[in-house]
Parts: structure tokens; sequence; C-alpha cells
């Protein structure tokens, strides 16, 4: 009897590994930090001072945000000039951020302005530069307006696109400059992305994006516009509103502390960030990272609207005994806290995924959305409805939330939408008419 080996088989697939869901431990150190400094500077009475006040954004809580503690940089590698975190990293902020209803640009600025750079220079989720020889480090001298063209340099003459985007990346990791991806709030990731602005030959572009986010604080737009080669994404200096054709114009926002504005663009100089190549999967993963670390954002609102409404019904007496111990409102806030469990783990689950660059992140992005908007919603009404009378009052901060939470349901996607794509994504065919 002869002996055979036996057949050769192919290696199996590694299963994914699962998700990790929980904080670490300088996760909670920059929980801790965070939280710290907007207690101190940021009280419920300070926003809603600042909206009294007309004033849209909080300056000097950015700068300390963005430049002190270098939270601009947090998804920006070392490499580039940013802090070489990630993701995760990024979510514990805007948690912290949204228990604050804090008016900074930090999503549209640190989150998908700058996702949309990191795809233009080729690095992707935790620092991996895909090309780095087109990739210049950042430079010492960084030019003092980010979307103008070196004095040195032929009017004419081609830039690398990497090296334009690499410039302004490194601005905006050290938070000397805000960026926006001038795309309407309400865009989704995974659609097509239509736009009306036009480029010509030499880059200036003309046309109009509307309920654009945190514009008026932007130092650089990037522009999504279709020129002679086909779709392109342009910086354009936004210090040059009111010249150079470029128009900001502040329109009605249902949330005060992430205004909105229409950008109107009539032969705006611009230089070219991302070519027909790049363009589109730019924006998209920007859209995506987006509505991905949104979701972190509507956890911490939730998370405040709980605790605020845990508190006052503790502290609020009727009938001889805190109103908190009538079953009804205790099945109320139940019903919150378990919310709050499940958004909190759809809310990690997609951080983690953008993170590690897994390959279910859309799917993770889908869920965390289609849930956590909703929750967020929920939470909101609830709180103000459990105060009573002085819920209902402009001087009592619920009002914010439930127009934050409002408002982030429809940003960058609406739960039905995100419902829409999970279902294509995982190949669920809708129930038959």
């Amino acid at each position: 009897m002869t002996h055979q080996d036996p057949a050769p088989t192919s290696p199996q697939p590694a299963a994914p590994s699962a998700p990790d869901l929980l904080y670490r431990e300088h996760e909670e150190d920059l929980r801790s930090a965070v939280r710290a400094l907007l207690a101190d500077r940021l009280p419920p009475a300070t926003v809603l001072a600042h909206i009294d006040a007309g004033r849209a954004y909080d300056a000097g809580l950015w700068r300390i945000l963005a430049t002190d503690l270098g939270l601009a940089g947090l998804l920006v590698p070392d490499a580039l000039g940013g802090q070489g975190a990630g993701a995760r990293e990024a979510a514990v902020v805007l948690e912290e951020l949204g228990r604050a209803v804090a008016p900074v640009p930090y999503l549209t600025s640190a989150v998908i302005a700058t996702e949309a750079l990191l795809a233009c220079v080729g690095s992707g989720p935790g620092g991996a530069t895909h090309e780095p020889a087109a990739v210049p480090g950042p430079r010492a001298d960084a030019m003092p307006r980010a979307a103008t063209r070196p004095a040195d340099r032929p009017e004419d003459a081609e830039e690398p696109e990497a090296a334009v985007a690499a410039e302004l990346l490194a601005a905006l990791a050290t938070g000397e400059r805000i960026g926006v991806l001038a795309v309407p709030l309400s865009s989704a990731p995974g659609t097509a992305h239509p736009t009306a602005v036009r480029a010509d030959a030499r880059a200036a572009l003309t046309g109009e994006v509307t309920s654009v986010a945190d514009a008026l604080a932007a130092d650089v737009l990037l522009v999504p516009a279709r020129g002679p080669a086909g779709a392109g994404l342009y910086a354009v200096d936004a210090g040059a509103a009111g010249s150079s054709g470029l128009r900001l114009e502040p329109t009605t926002a249902l949330d005060p502390t992430r205004p909105l504005a229409r950008v109107g663009l009539d032969g705006t100089p611009a230089r070219r960030v991302a070519g027909p190549a790049t363009a589109d999967a730019a924006i998209g993963r920007a859209l995506r990272a987006g509505a991905g670390l949104l979701a972190s954002e509507q956890l911490g609102l939730v998370e405040w609207c709980l605790a605020e409404t845990v508190r006052h019904t503790g502290e609020r007496h009727q009938f001889g005994r805190p109103v908190g111990s009538f079953q009804a409102l205790k099945h109320r806030m139940a019903r919150i806290w378990l919310d709050l469990v499940s958004a909190r783990a759809a809310a990690r689950a997609a951080a983690d995924a953008l993170a590690t660059g897994a390959p279910d992140a859309p799917v993770a992005v889908a869920v965390a959305q289609a849930h956590a908007a909703r929750v967020a919603v929920h939470a909101a009404q609830e709180c103000v409805q459990l105060h009573g009378g002085i819920g209902m009052t402009w001087e009592h901060p619920a009002h914010l939330y439930l127009k934050r939470a409002k408002s982030d349901e429809i940003a960058l996607g609406t739960p039905g939408r995100h419902q829409e794509a999970l279902a294509d994504l995982v190949d669920l065919p809708a129930p038959p008419a």
C-alpha cells in the first residue's frame, strides 16, 4: 500500500477581526482633558451667550483645541505634520464636543476636509501612505495663505496636486487654517455628487454651492468642480471673499452652532488638489469618515440629554416626591439609556472600522448613522419634554441639543438614506410591492 500525500489545500482567508468597542486608556485620558477644557471654557450659558451676541464660532476655544492641544491633526500622520492618531481618538473628541454643542468647526475641518486631503496625497487609514514619492513633507516656512500660488512660481506653471494637498494638509493639521469641503451639509457618502461648479483651463471656478456648513469660518474651501479633463477638487482661498469673484452668504440654519452659507464663485482662482482619477474617491472618503464620526457627536449629545434629564427629575419635586420616581418617567429615561448603549456600540464600531481601514467600514458607517441619528433626536425631544416648562424656554440649553440633533439627522445623509445604503451593501432586496 503506497503512501499518498494529502492533496494541497488553498489557504483559507483570515476571519475578519471583531471591532474593538472599548475605550483604551489613552482615549479616556484624552476624553478627560477635552471634557475639563469644555467645562471650564464652554458651559451651556456661554454657548447661549455666543448665540445672543451673534458669534457663530468660539475662535479662542478653537485655537486651544486645534493648536494648543493638537486635536486638529489627530487624523494626519506624523510625516505630514499631524499627530499620527486616528478615527478612534477623533471620535472621543467629537463625543465631548457633542456633549457641549460646541460651536467649533471640528467635524468639517479636522475630519471631513482633512480626510479629503489625505486621500489626495495617498495616505490611508492609520497614516499608511501609498505614494510616498509624490508627497513632500510639510514645509517649515508654511505660506501665510494656504490657497495662494507661490510668488516664485510662474502663473501658468503646473503644481503637483499631491504637493498642494500636502501643503494644505499641514496647515489644517496645525490649526493654522480651517478647511471646509464645499458640498451641501446633506450630502451622503456613496452617492453621486453632481456639481454646478465649472473650472476652466486656468482653474478659475464659476458656480454656486448651497448649505455649506462652517463655510463662514473657513480659510480654505475645497470645491468639487468639473473641468476640461473631468471631475476635480480645487482649493479656494476663502480669505478672498468679497473679491476674486468669491461670495459667502449666510443662510438660515436650524442649528445656530453650525451655521450654513451659500458659496458663490465667479471666475474665482483656485488650485487643483485632485484630478479625475482621485477627486470622486477623495470626496467619498471624506463624507464616509464624516458620517461615521458624526455618530460619535450624536452619542455625546445623547449622553448629555440623559444625564441632565436624570438630574432634573431627581431634583424637581411634585406631590412630595421627586418626579423622577414616577414609574412612567422612569420607563422613558430607561428607554433613552437602552438607546444610548446601542448607539455607543454602533458609533464605536464605525470609529474602529474607519481607524483600521476595515473592508466593512461602509457597513459600519451606515449602521451607525441609521441608528444614532434617530436616537439623538428622540433623546433631545424627551429632554425637552421631561424638563417641563423650563425646557421650553430660551434660557435653558435643551433647545440647543434638539436643534443640533435635528440638524445632524439630515447631515451627511438621512437615516433612511443610510438604511437604503445598508440594504445595498449587504445585498438585502426590498420587499415586493
